[in-house]
């Protein structure tokens, strides 16, 4: 017990000594450093060590053999100590504990002779000094046991184990560095590539903007050639202009000159015919020309002197003009008022010479008169006479040279009715302000437009229109260029409406209708639906078609006294302009389309009216027209024209209601008025002639007329 005390209590001192707590570094493979590196220094025990050793030499483990003699023992006692604790089987802790003891135990003695020796030099310097000069022997050491060397072979083995460890985590940190830098080197190479792909996308911006900039500067260049060149064509236009008003300038120029000379020609050839006249007209007051007037010389002097004078004075101004120049206007006043002096002059002279011989034959002059006026009475008688006779053969014979005198006063009721409509809007057809010029020209379009689109597209598109219109002549908003107009925004709204809607009618007859014959039908259906609603505008269609086609009455206005040529030949139906009357194909055109289009209204009916009592134009007004028509004496080329484009378009409808008196009726104008047509016409103008002759033969023949062409079937009106 008190050697292991002593045992423990030695551990307990080195434990506590300053070399038990060597530090361990466990990064010494890492920096290639043995193990044991910080192990190397020479171990020393401090001065109290000594107590120690003398109680180990003391104690029992002496005696064993634990620490060797210095006599250089092999240490038997601890060759026998070493086996007799532990077998093969001992624990490797227990190896090292024994190691460590035997170690320490070595050293403790060594120390503890080296602090005697000290000791003892100090007592006597003299001894030491001859102990210098003989070396100190070095302590004896064991050697140590297999199982020893089996713990330093383990620990060689741990050692290479660890050196092992160390160069697999060296070369575990290489790869994970090399991978480290294989990740670093492929992030740099993304890099680069991210980098080059900048470059390469500043690089295209650079070209983008730089395209733009040139794209922007070409622009900018072509719109300035654009602007140069419209400045060029702006000053080309004005100088164009320029050149066109100077032009004109000369031309007006020039035609004031033209007239000028035109003016002064007529003037000279007008003074020319005043000096004639003048001159004759004295030749009258001569002596010798009076000798049969009883007038007294001196009268007859006067007057002779005075008509020389006033010769003398429209002589003198055609003396200006024999220099080269025109009379002006003050000379053909002075000609004018000789010339009025001198029939004065004249004037007097009979008068006094009537005068004079007025006693001498008032006698024979009453005798005269009265055998005149026999004369006349006996004449008058027989153009009386004459004419009932011509009058009875006339009506005998079913002619007549003029319309009956109800249909005149028909013709003229509607024509007055027609003034009055227009003379009712004169305010809103000629507008002061311009809201009402703009209601004008709404109402005027809300009229006009609808008629315009009259087609035989579909029955649905015709009754749309009939819609419009119907709804425009009820005072209705209606929507026309894309705004909302009403009769009843001004008073006089309907009434310009009704007359400019009736109009419209009767021109797309004398245009569309004359150019296309199939139109006639579509527009008169409309027509007599609007007629059949609203019977002012049929009149007013009527009025508009007898104006411009006074053969639809029928009725050949005659001429009267003191009427102008070119206002008859308005009356007559032609068109007048300043180039003259227009050719005879146009008239007859014009006339052939509104015949047509009158011709489809008698015989039509809007199919979706009421069908309640009479249609408001029927068929037998196309009856009498056409009996009226054969009534009266033929025009050439007018009549057969308008015969054959009535009985084309009518025929068929007035031979299923009338059968037998229309054969009749076509037969008495084949026999008997057909001859008198050719009768009046000329060679040049048999074309219209021929086609009515046809007409007749086939119908005749045939006892049939057939259907008109364009005629609107039930079949259309689903459409």
């Amino acid at each position: 017990m008190p050697a292991e005390n002593l045992r423990w209590e030695t551990l307990e001192a080195l434990k506590n000594s300053p070399k038990a707590k060597i530090p361990f570094d466990p990064y010494w493979s890492e920096r290639g450093e043995h193990i044991l590196a910080g192990c190397k220094e020479a171990i020393g025990l401090s001065s109290r060590s000594g107590v120690i050793l003398e109680r180990l030499s003391s104690s029992p483990l002496q005696k064993s053999g634990f620490l060797g003699s210095s006599s250089g023992d092999s240490s038997p006692g601890l060759s026998e100590e070493i086996p007799a604790s532990g077998s093969s089987t001992g624990s490797v802790a227990d190896i090292n504990n024994k190691h460590n003891t035997l170690s320490t135990a070595l050293t403790l003695k060594a120390e503890r002779e080296q602090v005697v020796s000290d000791e003892a030099k100090d007592e006597d310097p003299e001894a030491d000094v001859s102990k210098v000069s003989s070396p100190v022997s070095p302590p004896a050491i064991s050697l140590m046991s297999p199982k020893a060397m089996e713990t330093a072979g383990r620990i060689i083995r741990f050692e290479e184990e660890r050196r092992e460890k160390a160069k697999t985590a060296l070369r575990l940190r290489q790869e994970k560095q090399e991978k480290l830098v294989a990740e670093v080197a492929g992030s740099e190479s993304e890099q680069l590539k991210r980098f080059e792909e900048l470059m390469q996308l500043k690089q295209r911006q650079e070209f983008q903007s730089m395209r733009d900039m040139m794209d922007r500067e070409t622009k900018e260049s072509i719109g300035r050639q654009e602007k140069l060149k419209e400045e060029q064509r702006h000053r080309m236009k004005i100088l164009n202009l320029r050149l066109r008003e100077a032009e004109l300038e000369r031309q007006r120029q020039a035609e004031l000159e033209r007239q000028r000379q035109v003016e002064g020609r007529e003037r000279l050839r007008n003074l020319n015919t005043i000096q004639e006249e003048i001159l004759q007209l004295n030749q009258l007051l001569e002596p010798s020309t009076q000798t049969k007037t009883h007038l007294p010389p001196a009268s007859l002097s006067s007057y002779s002197t005075r008509g020389n004078q006033l010769c003398s004075q429209v002589s003198e101004v055609v003396r200006k003009t024999a220099e080269g120049e025109f009379p002006s206007v003050e000379d053909m006043t002075v000609a004018e008022r000789a010339l009025h002096e001198m029939r004065a002059l004249i004037r007097l002279m009979q008068e006094e010479a009537a005068k004079v011989q007025e006693k001498k034959k008032k006698d024979q002059e009453e005798e005269e008169a009265r055998r005149k006026q026999a004369e006349l009475q006996v004449q008058q008688e027989a153009q009386k006479a004459a004419a009932q006779s011509a009058k009875e053969k006339a009506q005998r014979k079913g002619l007549q040279n003029s319309a009956e005198d109800s249909t005149l006063k028909w013709y003229k009721e509607l024509q007055d009715s027609a003034a009055q409509c227009a003379q009712s809007f004169e305010q809103l057809n000629s507008p002061k302000d311009a809201q009402t010029k703009k209601l004008k020209l709404e109402l005027q379009k809300a009229a006009t437009i609808p008629v315009s689109q009259i087609a035989s597209n579909s029955g649905s598109q015709l009754r749309e229109i009939f819609d419009k219109i119907d709804k425009l002549l009820s005072g209705r908003q209606v929507v026309s260029g894309g705004k909302s107009v009403s009769t009843s925004q001004h008073p006089q709204g309907l009434e310009f409406v009704s007359y400019k809607l009736a109009e419209k009618f009767v021109k797309q007859g004398e245009e569309e209708v004359a150019s296309h014959h199939e139109a006639a039908f579509p527009i008169a259906v409309v027509a007599s639906g609007v007629w059949e609603l609203h019977p002012r505008v049929g009149d007013l269609i009527l009025a508009h078609l007898h104006k411009k086609c006074p053969y639809a009455v029928p009725h050949y206005p005659p001429m009267k006294d003191g009427t102008p040529l070119e206002e008859y030949q308005r009356i007559l139906g032609y068109r007048v302009d300043d180039s003259g009357m227009e050719g005879q194909d146009s008239f007859l055109k014009r006339m052939s389309g509104m015949i047509r289009l009158y011709a489809a209204m008698i015989q039509l009916r809007w199919p979706y009216g009421s069908k309640q009592g009479a249609a408001p134009h029927g068929l037998n007004h196309g009856w009498r027209w056409l009996a009226q028509m054969l009534n009266m004496e033929p025009l050439a080329d007018i009549t057969a024209t308008l015969l054959f484009d009535f009985l084309e378009v009518c025929g068929n409808a007035l031979m299923k209601q009338y059968q037998g008196q229309f054969w009749k009726l076509l037969l008495l104008l084949k026999e008997e008025y057909f001859p008198r047509i050719e009768a009046v016409t000329s060679s040049g103008q048999m074309g219209s002639v021929i086609r009515l002759k046809q007409f007749l033969e086939t119908s005749l023949q045939n006892r049939q007329i057939s259907p008109p062409k364009g005629q609107l079937s039930s079949m259309f009106w689903r459409s």
